[in-house]
């Protein structure tokens, strides 16, 4: 034991400290195998935290929910059945109303081909070429997609090719190669 003094305006106490004991060292326990668990939908639960409780309001003071039932005081927010778009201003006339407005957008209705070039062609020792072929073969992604033929490269055998589109350059150059086009219709 320690003795330890403290002065307070002229009166010695002395107080008496215990110093630490000291830590018994703890035996390795062997721990029981741990049953493996089953891991599954049944198992999955959602983060501490994550999930909150339902505002309970109007159930009086006490609460902390009570009287306005945590709307503030008057004015339209506190009020049922008010309602905001987007761009509400509070009664101000919005932005977006200000702003003139001008042409469209034609993104709807447009057309998307996969390209498939003469060149490409060249290769294929199958005929009639058609989109499912294409597609087999890996030079387009999509059989049932629209395609167009373009005439960049050069045709030397006849070939039958079905598309949804050809170029005028590819028609030039699969007819003069003594081809055939057919287009397909959707």
């Amino acid at each position: 034991m320690k003795k330890l003094t403290l002065s307070r305006k002229n009166k010695k106490e002395t107080k008496k400290v215990a110093a630490p004991k000291a830590r018994k060292e703890s035996k390795a326990v062997a721990s029981a195998p741990i049953s493996p668990q089953l891991v599954g939908l049944h198992g999955l639960k959602p983060p501490i935290g994550a999930v909150k409780r339902k505002r309970i309001v109007g159930r009086g003071s006490s609460s902390g929910h009570g009287k306005t039932s945590t709307r503030g005081s008057k004015g339209q927010t506190s009020r049922a059945g008010r309602d905001f778009y987007l761009g509400f201003e509070g009664g101000q006339m919005p932005l977006i109303r200000k702003i003139p407005k001008r042409g469209f957008s034609n993104t709807a209705f447009k057309k998307e081909y996969q390209i498939v070039n003469i060149r490409d062609l060249t290769a294929i020792k199958e005929s009639p070429i058609t989109p499912e072929l294409l597609e087999t073969l890996g030079i387009i992604r999509d059989g049932q997609g629209l395609v167009k033929v373009l005439g960049d490269g050069e045709l030397k055998k006849p070939l039958t090719v079905q598309a949804h589109a050809f170029s005028r350059s590819a028609q030039d150059k699969i007819k003069n190669a003594g081809g055939k086009i057919e287009l397909v219709h959707v």
